[in-house]
């Protein structure tokens, strides 16, 4: 795996200066991967909450405190990193990337596909680097299975099944209120699911989308909640197949079930969470009977996206034209939600 870049390759450039919104948990710890990477700094950082903020003094002591995106936006940036609530996140990426500032944002990027692609379409206007937080891509297992897809190793590949159980669901209030999440399990972590199938099989067109979504045991229809489960199966225009299932508080005797496995021709290749943990993988290449491991932990591969955003932005990269990858999670999301009978995702 492309590992956190080398010190000596750090300092030969540039540091970019990044603004940092919202600095709870997660936005603390990309703040601590990007800062050690050495390819940045923390000019400013930005939170309502006043614990959070001297939490995140801590990595970065020089820092000033603004009140709010505008003030951020004031500060003469290179960068900024997003990690607040799934609501916000359309209008602060576009104001950011509108006042000529890249953006690095936590997933979702949008509620919806369309507000995906005026994320998309502002960074491609601006000419400005869009990162979204996609950081199963970065986990050295799934960087081998890609390739071994990509290479013909497995065959033909012609079917998927990936995995998110989370046993404990969301401690934030907003998660659960549709009109700023626009939906449960599978915006928060069906994304991930969807993102690893697409980004391995070099983002093919979905043709037919079937889906259940549930709250609670109950058909989310009926529920008038977000959904805890969801249970989708994609067919993709060359026949293929991908199986999906993501879910909140599910009864499955650990922490967490997170898993990956596609099945080819020649060969399979499987992606698997170690003892319910939600941070150790292993992966192993199939045949027959047999497997073949390719990575097993430990590894520190949380911050590798946001790092890679960063040395990325450092090296003077702008607008990427994979920003349409994320329009197209997007609307796999929304078809999904749809296909559950549930447009829950419309504003």
């Amino acid at each position: 795996m492309n590992e956190l870049v080398s010190a000596q390759t750090a300092t030969a450039l540039k540091q970019v200066k990044l603004g940092f919104l919202g600095v709870g948990w997660i936005g603390r710890h990309r703040m601590k991967a990007m800062l050690d990477s050495g390819f940045a700094e923390a000019v400013a950082i930005a939170d309502p909450s006043t614990d959070m903020l001297r939490q995140a003094r801590t990595l970065a002591p020089d820092a000033m405190i603004a009140t709010d995106l505008e003030e951020l936006l004031d500060q003469q940036l290179d960068g900024v990193v997003i990690a607040t609530p799934s609501a916000s996140h359309t209008e602060q990426a576009i104001r950011a990337l509108e006042a000529g500032i890249a953006v690095f944002c936590q997933k979702p990027l949008g509620r919806t596909a369309s507000e995906v692609k005026a994320v998309a379409d502002a960074s491609k206007t601006a000419n400005r680097l869009l990162g979204v937080d996609l950081s199963y891509r970065h986990t050295e297992g799934m960087r081998q299975i890609r390739e071994l897809i990509r290479s013909g190793a497995l065959g033909k590949v012609f079917a998927a099944d990936l995995t998110f159980h989370n046993a404990y669901g969301p401690d934030k209030a907003w998660f659960y209120d549709k009109t700023l999440s626009r939906g449960g399990c599978l915006i928060d972590l069906g994304v991930h699911l969807i993102d690893l199938a697409l980004w391995c099989l070099d983002f093919p067109s979905v043709a037919t989308v079937t889906s259940e979504l549930r709250a609670g045991g109950k058909r989310l229809e009926e529920s008038g909640s977000v959904e805890d489960f969801t249970a989708a199966t994609l067919t993709l225009s060359d026949d293929r197949v991908v199986r999906l299932t993501s879910s909140w508080r599910l009864q499955a005797g650990c922490d967490a079930v997170i898993g990956a496995d596609f099945f080819g021709t020649e060969g399979g290749a499987s992606f698997r969470n170690v003892d319910g943990s939600f941070y150790g993988f292993t992966a192993a290449r199939l045949s027959g009977t047999s497997r073949e491991i390719l990575a097993e932990p430990p590894e520190e591969w949380g911050g590798r996206a946001a790092v890679d955003w960063t040395s990325r932005l450092a090296r003077g990269q702008r607008y990427d034209p994979a920003a349409e990858e994320f329009v197209a999670v997007a609307s796999v999301i929304d078809r999904i939600y749809q296909a559950g009978g549930c447009d829950l995702r419309t504003p």
